[in-house]
């Protein structure tokens, strides 16, 4: 079974966090929400409260496929200034894992100096954060092992990419027709 951990952190954008959960988990992917906090209850940027399923430090990510970042203010800051995550990326990075994040959170990879030399995306007016990047308008940009995206509006794009990197492009259209998204 593929299995992914999405971060969550107070600010995060909820349908950032909650379209790739749930499209994922329609996949058959087994996805964790992880809390980087100490509360396993967070809330995210519009005051919806979501409760993650583990604290970062309970978690063993030694199995994980694929990180997730969503963004969201101030979620993708106090991502970005969450030294135990940048060292997760880095080594995840270097395992050659999954990683994808999509508006603002973008920038947490490029500070942890990830995106160099990678064609990436993120939300209009964050670009100066993706250190070394070549920033694309795309909706979803993958490049290498790294998936990144612009925002609320690209979320199940952003999904299903990661349903396809995942399983395949048989699951993603599985999954798009079963949501009556696109064509």
């Amino acid at each position: 079974m593929k299995k992914a951990s999405i971060f969550l952190a107070p600010g995060f954008e909820e349908v950032e966090a909650l379209t790739p959960v749930d499209l994922l988990r329609r996949a058959g992917v087994q996805v964790t929400m992880v809390s980087i906090g100490e509360e396993l209850q967070v809330a995210g940027s519009h005051q919806i409260t979501v409760q993650a399923d583990v604290l970062f430090d309970e978690m063993n990510f030694e199995k994980e496929d694929l990180l997730i970042l969503p963004g969201g203010q101030p979620g993708t800051n106090n991502l970005k200034a969450c030294g135990k995550l940048r060292t997760l990326l880095v080594d995840a990075d270097q395992k050659g894992k999954l990683l994808a994040a999509i508006c603002a959170a973008p920038v947490v990879l490029g500070a942890a100096g990830l995106l160099k030399g990678k064609n990436a995306a993120c939300y209009p007016g964050c670009e100066e954060g993706l250190t070394g990047a070549r920033c694309l308008t795309d909706r979803v940009v993958v490049d290498g092992n790294i998936t990144t995206s612009r925002g609320v509006g690209t979320a199940i794009p952003f999904a299903l990419s990661l349903i396809e990197q995942l399983f395949g492009k048989e699951k993603s259209e599985e999954i798009r027709r079963s949501i009556i998204y696109g064509h």
